[in-house]
């Protein structure tokens, strides 16, 4: 089994190109697939239907969630799948097995007085607090996710057209700049991230101070640091950052499918979530004029 999950994380590296953090999602769900069949002496060739039932309902005995076990099993179906096309089992043990509903989640929003707070925070000083203002400033105008910024080289952005190249996966998308965002990336780029980085061969945009490329967890390190200094008692992420950019897009007019392109989401449905969000003076308007509200 080993030697098919080597394989298999080589074929959607290499063939599906697909980014790193998803390559981990699958590595970390069919090892664990992987101990859970050793562990009940079973061979992978051969589970069936009633197997992959019960590793599900072992998954939820151990508490994971519905969108956990969700994922797991979406791993595990690519993964027989990919056995099938390549003649090492016949039949697709996880075919008609249904993933369990997963209630969409509100996300968490900031509002913009919160936002305004939080990026007021980093002091524009010294040299981390340059890189930090230019980077919360630059999650908030983009709406770009972690993974996203933090693969960003320097390259990626045009301050003169002011807009940045993301690529996520075989996916591209150019998405606009404001003018606070461009400002301060501007400064960090001109003063601060020449004297950050070590080696001038460095491409990564953002850096930490040992001039190399920042970590998802560097990252959310200094969220957290600027969030507990605003005193905000929300829980705040990067992701937040990113619900927040596209709640205050859509409530300031911004038509749904834009904010679908710059988010990157493949599907409508994904971003029809912040409609909730939507100014509830609408409502009021609507309530008051609508003939038969």
């Amino acid at each position: 089994m080993e030697k098919q999950i080597k394989l298999f994380l080589e074929f959607l590296q290499d063939e599906k190109k697909v980014s790193d953090n998803t390559l981990q999602s699958y590595k970390r769900d069919i090892l664990q697939l992987k101990d859970y069949v050793e562990e009940n002496r079973m061979n992978y060739a051969k589970i069936n239907q009633e197997d992959v039932k019960d590793y599900l309902k072992h998954l939820q005995e151990i508490g994971k969630k519905p969108s956990t076990i969700s994922r797991n099993l979406a791993s595990i179906r690519s993964f027989y799948q990919f056995l099938i096309r390549n003649k090492k089992v016949k039949h697709d043990p996880t075919e008609n097995i249904q993933s369990p509903k997963v209630e969409k989640r509100v996300p968490s929003v900031l509002t913009s007085q919160e936002v305004e707070l939080l990026l007021e925070q980093p002091k524009d000083v010294d040299l981390k607090g340059t890189r930090d203002k230019a980077m919360l400033e630059f999650a908030y105008a983009t709406g770009m996710r972690v993974t996203e910024i933090i693969s960003l080289n320097i390259d990626n952005v045009n301050l003169e057209e002011g807009f940045v190249i993301c690529t996520n996966g075989s996916k591209q998308r150019n998405i606009p700049l404001g003018s606070m965002s461009l400002k301060a990336l501007k400064e960090y780029i001109e003063q601060a991230r020449p004297v950050l980085i070590r080696n001038e061969k460095e491409k990564a945009l953002f850096v930490n101070v040992n001039g190399q490329r920042l970590t998802r967890q560097g990252f959310w390190k200094i969220v957290k640091f600027y969030k507990e200094q605003a005193h905000i008692n929300k829980d705040i992420t990067p992701h937040v950052l990113r619900h927040s950019f596209a709640t205050h897009l859509l409530q300031n007019g911004a038509d749904l499918k834009a904010i679908q392109t710059m988010l990157g989401h493949s599907d409508i449905s994904s971003t029809q979530v912040y409609m909730q969000f939507q100014d509830s003076g609408l409502k009021d308007v609507y309530q008051k004029a609508h003939p038969r509200a």
